[in-house]
């Protein structure tokens, strides 16, 4: 990877847990999958919130009527799906929700 190839690093809680060069046009679970790194889901359509992470860092193309298994509180926490979500850019990823 190149030093301007926008990438997703995720992370456990501080821990890094992998890195990935972003794939145009794919969600977030595709790259976590390719970088070795599980994100449990379930329905691959943002409707059961299983797929939840929380966003440390950059920006994601939220649609602009959320998905069912996200609300405006969530994502004001940084939480976002990572099963039908696409970053706009290089992002940072926890695997551990957001605490509400």
């Amino acid at each position: 990877m190149s030093d301007d190839t926008p990438v997703i690093r995720f992370f456990r809680g501080s821990k890094p847990i992998g890195v990935v060069a972003v794939v145009p046009d794919a969600p977030i679970l595709e790259m976590a999958e390719i970088a070795g790194v599980e994100i449990p889901s379930n329905c691959t359509s943002g409707t059961c919130g299983t797929c939840l992470v929380k966003l440390r860092g950059g920006e994601v193309d939220l649609p602009e009527e959320l998905p069912p298994g996200l609300d405006e509180e969530l994502v004001e926490l940084g939480g976002t799906l990572t099963c039908c979500i696409k970053p706009k850019g290089s992002c940072e990823i926890d695997v551990i929700p957001p605490a509400w």
